[in-house]
């Protein structure tokens, strides 16, 4: 894939970044900077339901800047593609660093903020390492993921077994290749 259509025009696209529950995204350019392309998709997912996914995400994306969660900035949005274009941001995601082999202690600190900031509003977000970019010396939440909260989707329960080097990860790690 090339390029994809966004609300008329055509974006070349630069590669896929990866794949969710919710949709594909794609580091794409327009007017000479890059940006995230997030295509909706459709694919069944057993434990989830969400109803209209591009309603839902956009939702979701302003309860997370209510909620002061640092998150990539929605710049745009085609509807009948079911596309959102959103600010890319440059860095790693805490999987590649763990990934390397590198320490993300630093980052813990700032994914607790935002797991209190979550439940403080009654969700949580979605703590899987994928989700994570560390750019700077800050750390963004890159998903607009949000749920109601309950305690063993919090961090501390689930989130904390993937931000290290436990059997959950190796174990993640090898089921899915990478």
């Amino acid at each position: 894939m090339n390029e994809m259509l966004f609300n008329g025009a055509s974006l070349p696209v630069l590669r896929l970044l990866g794949k969710g529950k919710g949709g594909y995204a794609y580091l794409v350019e327009r007017d000479g900077q890059r940006y995230v392309l997030k295509q909706i998709h459709h694919e069944p997912c057993e434990y989830y339901n969400f109803g209209d996914k591009l309603q839902s995400e956009l939702n979701d994306y302003q309860r997370l800047l209510d909620m002061g969660i640092p998150i990539p900035k929605i710049i745009d949005v085609d509807r009948e593609g079911e596309r959102i274009l959103k600010a890319y941001i440059d860095g790693p995601t805490i999987m590649q660093l763990l990934k390397d082999g590198q320490d993300v202690a630093r980052y813990l600190p700032a994914v607790r903020q935002m797991a209190e900031k979550a439940e403080a509003h009654g969700k949580n977000i979605d703590y899987f390492p994928t989700n994570f970019v560390a750019a700077g010396n800050g750390l963004w939440y890159i998903d607009y993921e949000c749920n109601d909260y309950m305690y063993e989707w919090s961090f501390e329960v689930w989130g904390i077994k993937y931000w290290s080097h436990t059997p959950t990860l190796k174990e993640w790690l090898r089921q899915n290749e990478i």
